[in-house]
């Protein structure tokens, strides 16, 4: 008998929890604790609930708006925004920052001004494009767009730029012409940089999907957001907010699991 096979009995007889109960704990601990703690001060009056409703309060509303139709259409325009724009920021910034990573003369050219509209807030740009595009949602679409197209473009450029240049050195040596090069070594080592791209611009996305629909939408998680606020309706305020923050980690833990399969090799 092995000393692993004497150590489940122990664990039982001492009544430690499993390796994988510790583990889920110690990583979500906090988190429950954290919401046990919000419930318990809005039910005991700890916060006034009219400020910070308790947390079956919030579901509640949230459970109650889906559950109507209130809030369906809601989410179905948002997530329609968010997916146009970061659907144009990933058409555009990948390529975009392969060529850039690739042909030094094209990131000289490009990079001042690409700089210049990185260092400028999307949200200072908003009314522009408002003037330009109309209030419809062109606009809307088009300031998340900018917001999410830099940290994508950024992350391909250094992630081309980050190739060990001595894989490139090899596979030239044993005849790889350039575009083969770009396809077997330098677009395989720079994915893993290219997700962390997208997953920030995944967030970004959400971020000024509520800002965009603050201004001059009827309909949209953010306009419900600041709808609710207007009419005091808190509890469907914050389930508002706990809707999009679901829906920015559902779309997190999407890009994480694809590049886990596509990166395998990367996260051994």
């Amino acid at each position: 008998m092995t000393l692993q096979h004497l150590d489940t009995p122990v664990r039982r007889i001492r009544g430690l929890p499993a390796p994988p109960v510790r583990a889920f704990l110690s990583r979500y601990g906090l988190v429950f604790a954290f919401l046990a703690l919000w419930q318990v001060s809005g039910t005991l009056g700890w916060i006034s609930p009219a400020v910070l409703p308790p947390l079956d309060a919030i579901l509640g509303a949230l459970w109650t708006g889906i559950a109507s139709g209130a809030l369906v259409d809601d989410i179905a325009i948002s997530l329609q925004r968010a997916g146009l724009a970061f659907g144009a920021a990933v058409a555009l910034g990948i390529p975009l920052g392969l060529l850039m990573g690739q042909l030094r003369p094209v990131e000289c050219a490009l990079d001042p001004i690409l700089q210049l509209f990185r260092q400028t807030s999307a949200l200072a740009l908003y009314p522009v494009f408002i003037l330009l595009l109309g209030l419809g949602e062109t606009s809307k679409v088009f300031v998340i767009f900018w917001a999410t197209l830099f940290p994508t473009l950024l992350a391909t450029i250094g992630g081309v730029k980050q190739v060990d240049r001595k894989l490139i050195e090899m596979a030239e040596s044993y005849g790889a012409g350039r575009l083969q090069v770009f396809r077997r070594v330098v677009l395989p080592a720079s994915v893993p940089a290219i997700f962390v791209g997208l997953r920030l611009s995944a967030t970004t996305a959400l971020l000024l999907l509520i800002a965009a629909e603050m201004i001059g939408a009827n309909k949209g998680i953010g306009f419900q957001v600041m709808n609710a606020q207007y009419n005091f309706q808190i509890p469907l305020m914050f389930a508002a907010i706990l809707l999009m923050a679901g829906l920015g980690l559902a779309a997190n833990a999407v890009l994480v699991l694809l590049q886990r399969r596509l990166c395998r090799w990367s996260l051994d």
